[in-house]
């Protein structure tokens, strides 16, 4: 235990035992005399080579900080209690949370499933929005501030870490913010925004998923170089999280995710396809799935004939209309069926075996009728274009545009004359 073991801050808050310390200080056990109940403390060193007045600078920024954080009521942020000033150093008093780190997560147990770290960021970026609404920037998102607490996961150190910074500590020497999770622009020393934020969330998530930050290298030069010079690799186990990691690492800011629209990829990755929705319906080319039912027939020693027709109106005239059916009892062969117009596709039945495969030609196949027709039905179709399958030529009549159209031979594609559109409205 260090020499801080044991003391008692602005007489209420004990130090009870070390939980850990880094670059920037030592977080305690501590225990609130006045509350009795447990906290967590964190004692922030400062460089010692800071002079009279980057110190005092530290300490108003630390006091400014802190008081920001502790106006945010959000799960997904650890909570503050209080600021202190013992022994010529601030102290912040935190909510106690007894939980992994998502870098120790990762360090024991590897890797974690793109499902895990979609719940992850959902709720990192749900604290992000938080806090960027109400003007703070955390400046040091890493997964050694990232708790997870059962389901609940918690960011801490928000704006409080001494690499939040400014321009007179910045001369100092000291690097503003962790080089592996750092933004570009912050690493070329711009000013960090949400933006940014948004990109250490991006790092922080890859590292979940592949077990390492996206930049990171043998040293801090080497990180800062690839940072500046090399694209980001693309994540090899993000699964449907892959989208949100690359729209955040996006180098230039401008182009960065945005909260609402990383928030929307976040929910996609989390819920899958989207539920009530029809898978769409495959696409094939047109002489592909006329060439696809004659082989099928084919190979069934079954003749088809497949008819590519085209019949555009002489007038504009209403929508096409749905395929309408009509039964004719008479079965004679030479009589033309009732009703045929000039601007209509009509299939009568001669025998039991006409059996027909209608469709709408496009981007997608739209089929009107695939049946067996009894014999003396008619079928009528009024759209603008048609392709038609006869599974036994000889079984069925065709009439295109009032004209009576010969049987074809089995296997066989026909074209018949298309009547031009009239002009004209």
């Amino acid at each position: 235990m260090s020499q801080s073991g044991g003391l008692v801050l602005a007489t209420r808050y004990r130090l009870v035992s070390e939980l850990g310390s880094g670059a920037n200080g030592t977080v305690w056990r501590g225990h609130d005399e006045l509350l009795d109940r447990a906290v967590a403390i964190k004692e922030l060193r400062l460089p010692e080579d800071l002079s009279e007045d980057d110190r005092v600078v530290f300490y108003r920024r630390t006091l400014r900080e802190a008081r920001a954080p502790a106006q945010l009521r959000s799960p997904a942020i650890v909570e503050v209690y209080d600021v202190v000033i013992e022994q010529g150093r601030p102290w912040i008093v935190m909510e106690l949370i007894e939980a992994p780190s998502l870098e120790q997560l990762v360090e024991r147990s590897g890797p974690i499933s793109a499902a895990q770290a979609a719940h992850i960021g959902r709720q990192l970026l749900s604290a992000l929005a938080v806090a960027h609404k109400a003007g703070i920037v955390h400046r040091d998102l890493k997964p050694s501030n990232v708790l997870l607490d059962g389901d609940r996961v918690v960011l801490t150190d928000f704006g409080l870490a001494y690499s939040s910074g400014s321009v007179s500590l910045t001369k100092t020497g000291h690097f503003m913010g962790s080089p592996a999770y750092v933004a570009p622009e912050v690493a070329a020393g711009e000013k960090a925004t949400p933006q940014s934020d948004l990109w250490s969330l991006g790092a922080t998530l890859y590292a979940a998923v592949e077990g390492r930050p996206p930049f990171e290298r043998e040293n801090v030069m080497a990180t800062l170089s690839a940072l500046a010079n090399e694209n980001v690799a693309t994540p090899q186990n993000a699964g449907a999280l892959t989208s949100v990691i690359t729209g955040l690492l996006e180098k230039n800011p401008t182009r960065r995710l945005s909260h609402a629209r990383a928030s929307d990829r976040l929910e996609r990755a989390l819920s899958g396809p989207r539920s009530g929705r029809r898978p769409p319906a495959p696409r094939y080319r047109l002489a592909s799935i006329i060439a696809m039912i004659a082989a099928i027939l084919a190979s069934c020693g079954i003749g088809a004939t497949a008819l590519i027709v085209g019949m555009d109106r002489e007038s504009p005239g209403p929508p096409p209309a749905a395929p309408s059916s009509s039964s004719s009892s008479t079965g004679d062969p030479a009589a033309a069926p009732p009703g045929v117009g000039s601007n209509a596709l009509v299939i009568r039945a001669l025998t039991e075996t006409c059996r027909i495969f209608v469709s709408v030609p496009g981007q997608s196949i739209n089929v009107l009728a695939n049946e067996t027709l009894v014999k003396g039905d008619t079928r009528q179709y009024d759209q603008p274009q048609l392709n038609v399958v006869l599974h036994d030529a000889g079984a069925c009549e065709v009439w295109i545009n009032g004209a009576q159209q010969p049987p074809g031979r089995p296997g066989t594609t026909h074209r018949f004359p298309v009547k031009k559109a009239a002009s004209g409205g």
